[in-house]
């Protein structure tokens, strides 16, 4: 099974891995997640970082980062072999439930599992007309709930 180390800026890390872990409680020893604070230098940081790989216990491992050239994903990229180790950022929780979903495929498939989990999580949403509602309309700061 391929590991997944999610690194971003404090708390965005833990957050996501809540939420991921919310939907897939089974998957929490295959997900770490390290926050990067903001007074945390790059040493101490790449350091907290190879020992959340380590708790991983896995050869391979796919690593999420939440924004290309910041300190999370320089991180990530000095532990990035290429090999056994993937590297995408711009993490999303899409992404994150698409490569929890499908850790036992090859390290390949994951990244590009994920990288479209990403993309295609992104939905543009306008505004609509309710559907399935009978009766009178009421003032928009009523909450809808449809099922």
């Amino acid at each position: 099974m391929i590991g997944i180390l999610i690194i971003a800026h404090a708390p965005l890390a833990s957050a996501l891995r809540d939420c991921a872990l919310h939907v897939y409680p089974e998957c929490a020893s295959g997900v770490q997640a390290l926050d990067i604070l903001p007074n945390a230098s790059p040493d101490e940081s790449l350091r907290q970082a190879k020992a959340a790989l380590t708790k991983l216990n896995t050869s391979k491992v796919l690593m999420l980062s939440d924004v290309f050239g910041a300190t999370p994903s320089n991180v990530a990229q000095k532990l990035n072999d290429g090999i056994e180790t993937r590297l995408l950022a711009g993490v999303n929780l899409p992404m994150l439930l698409r490569s929890v979903c499908y850790r036992h495929e090859s390290l390949d498939a994951l990244t590009s599992r994920a990288q479209a989990g990403g993309a295609q999580g992104i939905i543009p949403v306008g505004c609509t007309a309710p559907q399935n509602q009978s009766g009178p309309r009421h003032a928009p700061s009523y909450d809808d709930h449809q099922q």
